[in-house]
């Protein structure tokens, strides 16, 4: 090996610079860890001639690259760490966070751990890169909400390296909106006769009408299904006809199953939902028909949940989604109009909507829906359609005509005291 401290023509050679017996040169420096690392070129300076027509970057240039980094104190070790890598340490990080918020990382953890950009260097995923990858993710069928969590995951951990100075720029940071296409499934309310279709399916259904008081509750409350699915017996304020709101349950796979209760999914989601006489009848008749088991569940120290599935423990989310799933998917065979999706989370937009078209006032709803926003709230408007506007400026048109009547009214009275009273002068 030669390692004369001048080159082959005669220029001097700077600290950790040699040419190599070959022609090449070589730099060697030490990383903040302490590991011997090595770069080469054909090139020593900018000005040298390709080799064989490429010109590739001098050793110079990538030696002032690299000590601009250990200025910046980028952490050159760690940005030849994985996505994966990344992402299993910004999880690592977060504590406190729902048994759900974690599943969902794991959903994207596996998901990271069979895609080949997972293995990609986060030093080496520049912004386009990042826009590319999502880009093909829809393009290869993967919806948005899924892209949405996925990179909702990449987005922090990307952070967190920025802030670490592992890198110099968050590759993830913009907005998704304007590189894919919303293709998300809007939900929608549904009218008030494809409610009452509806639910008279399901009452008059020998199979489904189990489950009817449990279907007009949730179209008559509001309720998350998760918070439906938490109540227990004692929740239910018959005396004062409320519905008192302060967990829900949820059922989550790690080795097993199991069932947590968790705090609402806001503080705004404790709270007190008045019932109607009909959805107060349904409770009772729940209760009443409730499932005997010779143990009661308990999970984490509630029990007297309303509903239980064959095996004696809690229904769950699930439960009901398939249930209404399979009911739609049955109506649908029988009828030749057939019902848009509806899902527990149908029933409760419904309800907003409902609630919207009578008039409630928007900081009631918000109450009673258990939005963190009036923002949340407005948004449920989207839902009214043309005929609803329309019948809201008919009435005010007709309350605004019958004042115009009224007030005429008035000035013909007036008019004709004052003719009596000028006659018997």
């Amino acid at each position: 090996m030669y390692t004369s401290r001048r080159d082959k023509k005669n220029r001097k050679l700077h600290n950790g610079e040699i040419q190599l017996a070959d022609g090449r040169y070589r730099y060697k420096y030490i990383d903040e860890l302490g590991k011997s690392r090595y770069v080469y070129s054909k090139r020593l300076v900018p000005n040298d001639p390709a080799v064989h027509g490429k010109k590739e970057e001098s050793l110079r240039e990538k030696i002032a690259r690299i000590q601009k980094d250990k200025q910046d104190k980028i952490a050159m070790s760690r940005g030849d760490m994985t996505v994966l890598a990344l992402v299993e340490l910004y999880i690592s990080q977060k504590i406190g966070v729902k048994p759900s918020t974690r599943l969902g990382y794991k959903t994207v953890v596996n998901f990271l751990k069979k895609d080949p950009f997972g293995k990609r260097k986060i030093s080496s995923v520049k912004t386009s890169d990042a826009r590319g990858w999502l880009i093909d993710l829809q393009k290869n069928g993967r919806g948005y909400s899924s892209i949405h969590s996925i990179r909702g995951v990449l987005r922090p951990a990307f952070r967190l390296a920025y802030e670490d100075d592992f890198i110099r720029k968050n590759p993830f940071d913009f907005e998704l909106a304007s590189v894919l296409v919303n293709d998300s499934v809007i939900r929608q309310a549904l009218t008030r006769k494809q409610e009452r279709l509806f639910l008279e399916f399901v009452r008059k259904d020998a199979h489904y009408q189990r489950v009817y008081e449990g279907i007009f509750i949730l179209f008559n409350t509001g309720l998350r299904i998760s918070e439906f699915v938490g109540l227990t017996i004692g929740d239910i304020d018959f005396e004062h006809m409320i519905i008192n709101v302060d967990h829900q349950l949820v059922r989550v796979y790690n080795e097993r199953k199991s069932y947590i209760i968790q705090k609402t999914k806001t503080t705004a989601g404790v709270r007190k939902v008045p019932m109607t006489p009909e959805v107060a009848d349904c409770f009772r008749k729940i209760i009443k028909n409730r499932k005997k088991v010779k143990k009661e569940p308990v999970v984490d120290g509630y029990k007297g949940f309303l509903y239980l599935d064959q095996n004696g423990m809690p229904m769950v989310a699930l439960h009901w989604e398939k249930y209404f799933q399979f009911i739609r998917e049955k109506y649908n065979k029988l009828y030749k109009e057939p019902l848009p999706t509806v899902t527990p989370h149908v029933c409760r937009h419904t309800f907003c909507t409902k609630m919207a078209k009578s008039g409630m006032n928007p900081a009631k709803l918000k109450y009673i829906m258990g939005h963190s926003s009036m923002d949340i709230t407005f948004d449920t408007y989207t839902h009214l359609q043309v005929d609803d506007v329309r019948d809201e400026m008919l009435n005010i048109a007709q309350m605004e005509n019958n004042m115009i009547m009224q007030e005429s009214l008035k000035t013909m009275e007036l008019e004709n005291n004052e003719e009596e009273e000028l006659f018997n002068f």
